[in-house]
């Protein structure tokens, strides 16, 4: 079933193999979004790629593809079929080096243009932060400045071996902005954000996973399988229990004490069809075939 409001290329432009069914046709509608060709979206069942398309500048990031990506990840939100979401880069050598340092002449030249830069900038950050299906990032390669905020924001990051990380933005005499700062202080905490930023020092995977930059490290090989093995794994539990826990965790970041209402919602699982399913299911030890209702 398409998304609404997105173009697709689809899963034979990368050799993706996530369900075994591979879609072939691209939808258009006057309704969907107009991607940039640097954003492509694909979909395989429940399970979608959104991957920043510019290899020959290693998915350096453009104004565009910053709008694009904001406008594919709250399409994707928006549909109740979808149970996961994989963001990658073309190619095997980047995820992403950041924002392209080719517009700064044209974009980011004073505070006025980088404000205006900003504002679609942080926007997509807020589209990745409020997503309400799981998010993986499958990443390869270089993942660094705003590659590394993107990422900061996907629930899952799985990296090969020779994978780097980091934030130089210091070598730039530029600030990392609140909004982009409060992606990497929730990932990392106080004490590493401010390594990673005083320093602007590039470091490595097994430096990354200590420091709990990324979830999971595996040889460079392996990293596309493991990544769509981890996402096959998301979208074959409970829908709904998958986006119950992202916004509890969300909500308990918050230093608010719960509302009654909010207490309420954490035994609201129990009057679901998907509950029947599991708790049947488990007393046949068959595996179960939720429905998200």
């Amino acid at each position: 079933m398409p998304v609404v409001g997105l173009p697709y290329r689809l899963a034979l432009d990368y050799g993706h193999a996530h369900f075994g069914r591979t879609l072939s046709c691209r939808v258009s509608s006057p309704n969907q979004p107009k991607l940039p060709a640097e954003i492509v979206v694909e979909r395989d069942g429940p399970v979608a790629t959104i991957t920043l398309n510019r290899p020959a500048k290693l998915n350096a990031l453009t104004k565009p593809m910053w709008q694009g990506l904001g406008d594919a990840v709250a399409a994707l939100s928006a549909d109740d079929d979808m149970r996961c979401i994989v963001v990658r880069g073309a190619g095997a050598k980047s995820f992403s080096p950041g924002n392209d340092i080719g517009e700064f002449a044209t974009e980011r030249a004073n505070s006025a243009q980088a404000r205006a830069y900003g504002r679609v900038m942080h926007g997509t950050l807020g589209e990745l932060r409020k997503c309400r299906h799981p998010i993986v990032a499958l990443i390869q390669g270089i993942c660094v400045g705003g590659g590394l905020e993107i990422a900061a924001l996907c629930d899952l990051r799985i990296c090969g071996e020779s994978s780097r990380f980091g934030a130089p933005i210091n070598k730039l005499g530029l600030v990392m902005a609140h909004p982009e700062i409060s992606a990497l202080l929730d990932l990392v905490g106080k004490a590493t954000a401010l390594e990673i930023l005083l320093e602007g020092r590039i470091c490595d995977a097994p430096e990354a996973l200590r420091n709990g930059i990324v979830t999971r490290v595996v040889p460079d090989a392996q990293v596309v399988d493991e990544a769509y093995a981890t996402a096959r794994r998301i979208a074959a539990a409970a829908p709904l229990v998958a986006r119950w826990h992202k916004r509890f965790i969300r909500r308990l970041a918050k230093p608010a004490p719960l509302t009654d209402a909010e207490i309420a919602e954490g035994f609201a699982c129990f009057d679901t069809e998907d509950f029947r399913i599991g708790y049947e299911s488990f007393l046949k030890k068959i595996e179960p075939n939720f429905v998200g209702r």
